[in-house]
């Protein structure tokens, strides 16, 4: 004889929920429903998203993790060790050298452990929505970076985690790179606020989070390149409305005169068919940084490319390997920078 005992039905009582009976525990552990959206998380998205006081201490930090390596191997970790016991995923949808690497070892030096997932492990998007792995990878790990095609892959990943998400690339917007190079800067320059910064080439996703860094950190912006490749207008408006010169100038001469810093970014990308790279030289060969572009900046203005670079097309090898070149501080500072935002987003 079966004893029935009157229990709400889940599909009628929308109160009930069920329980699991956990050996060694007495009595019932609830399982309560998952949070459904995330709405005050310490992401770190976008610079334009990110109060300048936060960005402001994430680089003093940086500077300060940099300084306490006192250039110890790399492999050895930190005396402080804020993510011992964290977990990270890094997602990478898209193929990384710098973004990887830099991660990896700045979450083993800061005492963490790293998940390393890519595009074919994912599969973001595709069966499972982004909103139910985020939901998913927050069961998992401490925090999320993602270096992804599109930006509304972010977005929704940092809708739906309830763990911090870093925005390691976007086809749109690059932060952790100009963190990187705001610190370079002004290890080498002193304060950014008030420079004149000039990008050559092409308008792409690190102008972007060029352009918003301007605003954010009180710096002018040249652009100079051609009108087919010229950046969104939005994000030249957005630096202006917040009390910054941001200017175009086509000739590259004209626009690199009086720059403290000029940038400039490859002209290809991986994917590109031949054709495309063919068209790409053509509308950009005339804003090469070479020595006789930057003979035109101050005589102690710094170049910068964020790498991978084809020598000899956007930037002369003379230039890259020249005394005014801080490309490879550059590259290093990706490691302390996005340490220092690990630590801003997880508030260790």
């Amino acid at each position: 004889m079966i004893d029935l005992i009157a229990r709400p039905s889940p599909s009628l009582d929308p109160d009930f929920h069920p329980a699991i009976n956990i050996p060694g525990v007495r009595g019932l552990a609830p399982v309560r429903p998952p949070k459904e959206k995330n709405t005050d998380m310490n992401h770190f998205l976008d610079i334009n998203k990110t109060d300048p006081a936060d960005l402001r201490g994430m680089i003093d930090a940086a500077r300060r993790i940099k300084d306490a390596r006192q250039g110890r191997p790399k492999g050895m970790p930190d005396d402080d060790q804020p993510l011992a016991g964290q977990m990270v995923a890094l997602i990478f949808e898209k193929p990384s050298t710098r973004t990887r690497v830099s991660f990896d070892v700045g979450v083993r030096q800061m005492g963490g452990q790293t998940m390393v997932l890519s595009g074919t492990d994912m599969q973001l998007g595709h069966g499972e929505t982004i909103a139910d792995t985020a939901r998913v990878l927050s069961r998992y790990v401490d925090l999320i970076m993602i270096r992804t095609f599109e930006e509304q892959t972010l977005l929704d990943m940092a809708e739906y985690a309830t763990v911090p998400v870093i925005n390691g690339l976007t086809d749109r917007t690059h932060p952790c790179q100009i963190m990187a190079d705001i610190l370079t800067f002004e290890e080498h320059a002193g304060p950014i606020k008030g420079k004149k910064v000039v990008w050559s080439g092409d308008g792409n996703n690190v102008f972007a989070s060029f352009a918003h860094a301007a605003g954010q950190f009180g710096f002018d912006l040249v652009f100079t390149g051609p009108q087919t490749l010229d950046p969104e207008k939005i994000f030249i408006d957005e630096a202006r409305a917040k009390g910054v010169n941001v200017t175009i100038e086509r000739d590259p001469f004209k626009a690199v005169e009086g720059a403290d810093l000029v940038v400039t970014d490859t002209w290809v990308s991986m994917h590109d068919p031949q054709s495309a790279r063919e068209r790409r030289h053509n509308q950009l060969r005339g804003y090469q940084v070479n020595q006789h572009l930057m003979s035109h900046a101050k005589p102690d203005a710094l170049f910068m490319h964020c790498l991978p670079a084809h020598r000899d097309d956007e930037a002369t090898s003379e230039v890259m390997d020249g005394p005014n070149s801080v490309i490879f501080d550059e590259a290093e500072n990706r490691l302390h920078a996005q340490k220092a935002v690990m630590r801003w987003c997880l508030g260790v």
